[in-house]
Parts: C-alpha cells; sequence; structure tokens
C-alpha cells in the first residue's frame, strides 16, 4: 500500500462509522441569519452568544484600528509586534478580572487554544509538577497537560470528593487543577467554589477556562468567577475573546508574577507572530459592551430564550442534560442518527450541528443547540417546534 492509498484507507474508515467532518462556508457575518452556501439558514451553532461578532460598534473599531495600527503586527510581542493596542487591550482586561484576582495582570493571545498551552506548559514546566485535569476538559487543555512537563492526572466528571483524594496523595511541589467552567458539549458548570477551596487547602493552582462563560455570566459580564463570587490568589483564569466578545483570541488574567512567568517561559506566547493590532483595538469596544448597560440587556435576553428553549421542548426518546447556559446539547447516541436529524433540520433552514466522538463519548452522539442575544423568541419557536416534531417523526 503506497502512503496515499493509507491515507484513504483512513478517511474510508472514517466515513464507514458516520465520522467525517464537513465544513459549510459562510458568506455573510456571523449572525442567527447567515447566507451559507448559497442559501439562507437560520443557525443555531455558533459561540457568538451576545451577538457582538458584527456589531456596529465593533465592526467600526475593527475598522479604526486597521487605520491607526495597519493590518498585521509583522512579529512576535517580544521583537516588535506588541502595539499600543495589545497593551491598552491588557490593561483593560486586567482591570476588569481585578475584583477576583490579586495584583491582576493580563496577557493576551492569537486564540485560546495557545492560550491554554502556554498556561499548562508554563506552569507545569517540570517533571515534578502534577496537573490535575477535569474529565471532560476541552482538547486544548488535555493538550497543554500532554505538552507539559508535568505529570497527569485525569479526575471524574464534577467529582470534588475523587479529586480531594488525587491532591491528598500527591507529593509533588506544584499541583495544578485545570478545568473548563462551561462544558463545551454540555453547557454544565463546573463546581468551582468547592474546587477552589480544595486548591487553597492542598496549596494546588486553579486554571479555569472560562471560553464559554467570559461575557456571558456573571451580573457584569465578567465570567465564572463573578457568577460564583471567587476571589483568591491560586486562581489563573483563561478567557476567550471569539466567544462572547464576538471577535478573536484570548486572554490569561492571574496575579502579575504568574503573567511575568508566562511571559518568560511560555513557548505559545514567545514563539508566534502577534495578533493583528486592530483586533485588540476593536475588543476594547467588545469588553466596553460586555460591561455596560447594552451587555446586561443582551444577557437578560439570552436569559429569556434559555427558559424559552427549557418550556418548549417536549423530548420522549432523545436526551437533554440540564443546563442553564447558551450551550444546549440534545442526545441523540448513534453517529448516523445524529447526522440524519440534523440533516433534516437543514432542509427545514435550521443549522444545528451534530457532534460526534472523539468530539463526545462514543454512543453520545448529539445536536449542539446555541442561542444567541441575537436571536429572537420567534427564531426559538421555529427551533423547538422542529425539534419537538423530528424526534416524533423518526420514533
Amino acid at each position: 500500500m503506497n502512503l496515499i492509498d493509507d491515507v484513504r484507507a483512513q478517511l474510508d474508515a472514517l466515513e464507514s462509522r458516520s465520522l467525517t467532518r464537513r465544513r459549510r462556508t459562510a458568506e455573510t457575518p456571523c449572525a442567527p441569519r447567515q447566507v451559507v452556501d448559497g442559501r439562507e439558514l437560520l443557525a443555531f451553532c455558533s459561540n457568538d452568544y451576545l451577538g457582538l461578532a458584527a456589531h456596529p460598534r465593533v465592526v467600526e473599531a475593527l475598522r479604526e484600528g486597521a487605520a491607526l495600527y495597519g493590518a498585521g503586527s509583522g512579529a512576535s510581542h517580544l521583537v516588535s509586534g506588541h502595539s499600543r493596542a495589545h497593551a491598552l487591550l491588557e490593561e483593560r482586561l486586567a482591570a476588569f478580572e481585578a475584583p477576583h484576582l490579586e495584583s491582576a495582570r493580563a496577557l493576551y493571545f492569537c486564540t485560546g487554544y495557545m492560550a491554554n498551552l502556554a498556561v499548562l506548559t508554563g506552569l507545569g514546566a517540570t517533571a515534578d509538577a502534577m496537573i490535575f485535569s477535569e474529565a471532560l476538559n476541552h482538547a486544548s487543555l488535555i493538550d497543554g497537560a500532554r505538552l507539559a512537563r508535568a505529570g497527569v492526572a485525569v479526575y471524574p466528571h464534577g467529582d470534588v470528593a475523587a479529586l480531594d483524594a488525587q491532591l491528598a496523595a500527591s507529593e509533588a511541589p506544584t499541583k495544578i487543577v485545570v478545568t473548563d467552567s462551561v462544558f463545551s458539549m454540555d453547557g454544565d458548570l463546573a463546581p468551582l467554589p468547592a474546587v477552589l477551596a480544595l486548591c487553597e487547602r492542598h496549596g494546588a493552582w486553579l486554571v479555569v477556562d472560562d471560553a464559554h462563560g467570559f461575557g456571558v455570566l456573571g451580573e457584569t459580564g465578567r465570567g465564572a468567577l463573578e457568577h460564583f463570587g471567587l476571589r483568591s490568589p491560586n486562581l489563573v483564569y483563561v478567557g476567550t475573546l471569539g466567544k462572547a466578545a464576538g471577535v478573536g483570541g484570548a486572554f490569561v488574567a492571574a496575579h502579575e508574577a504568574v503573567v511575568e512567568l508566562m511571559i518568560q517561559r511560555a513557548r505559545p506566547y514567545i514563539y508566534t507572530t502577534a495578533a493583528a493590532p486592530a483586533l485588540a483595538h476593536a475588543l476594547l469596544a467588545s469588553v466596553d459592551i460586555i460591561e455596560g448597560a447594552e451587555g446586561a440587556a443582551r444577557r437578560a435576553h439570552l436569559r429569556t430564550l434559555i427558559a424559552q428553549l427549557d418550556d418548549g421542548l417536549r423530548l420522549e426518546r432523545w436526551q437533554r442534560p440540564v443546563s442553564t447556559t447558551a450551550i444546549q446539547p440534545i442526545i441523540i447516541g448513534a453517529n448516523d442518527e445524529a447526522l440524519a436529524a440534523a440533516a433534516r433540520l437543514h432542509e427545514q433552514g435550521l443549522w444545528v450541528p451534530a457532534i460526534r466522538p472523539p468530539t463526545v463519548a462514543v454512543g453520545t452522539a448529539r445536536l449542539r443547540v446555541t442561542l444567541s442575544a441575537a436571536h429572537t423568541e420567534q427564531d426559538v419557536a421555529q427551533l423547538t417546534a422542529a425539534l419537538n416534531q423530528l424526534e416524533r417523526t423518526r420514533a
């Protein structure tokens, strides 16, 4: 078998198990109603939870940022690519999260994936360190733990007692607990208050990946730490800026000494070209919206839509885990049935993705519905009616 035949055999194996992934091409801005591959769809698949991706203020700030700083940064942050826009954004984000972190400082990254790699490889840079990773953590956290020199222990999903036992048994001088705040495929929340209490008792860092909480959770959108009212020097906070903030990139906020260590040690930060300064400039507008009255109104509307979906769905065969967040999974089970359900919805003009292994466990393929403050109550009513009917017709 030659090399290309081997690759084709691997692709055929994926197709035989209904695991092939296919891209669609959006031709209009990220919004509930998009033209995709030449057809208008009502989308319930983006992570644009507050509807800021095409917000006029954010778009204008991006345009202004390009005029001020150009199209690209030209180099890594530590060479010549760290612009005034990056510095201002980091100052703004540090102040935004300061109520929950001691001596807060923030560091901006091109993507959330890179931020998570940086934190775990930076803190877990020695072989005598130990990372305690939540079983349902995002792939970027799993990969960050793999790349770190530290040992890795996985604790069961949401199992505080198991984590306590693992921490108590560890003699590692550096302990790092890492967890998503909102789990991206289930929509449930990590028990952060209990986990933080363990970390403080055992002298461990708590790295919180708040990708799906920043901008959405908390009275002013500061995320999971505000939602739970947490503050501790043990916290290392990762916030994503391409979801609720509507633009792109991510940031790490922590004690200033931790951030300085990231600058000196974290390879995903040191050895990559800085993101376009215009993006950082646009994000300043996003954070202003998130923190202000408009952000509060958008979060309130999103909560109304979540409650409407919860009240409207009448599922019998398919399972719907409890979720109070914008992520609303509907577990179907078999890969082919999940794909068929997504295809039937697509025929009706509804874009809801089918999520299959390895993103989720075998036998738990699902539809992943995500709601946005840009959706209307009529949009959600259309979706719930379609889902209820689809489950009945396929019984």
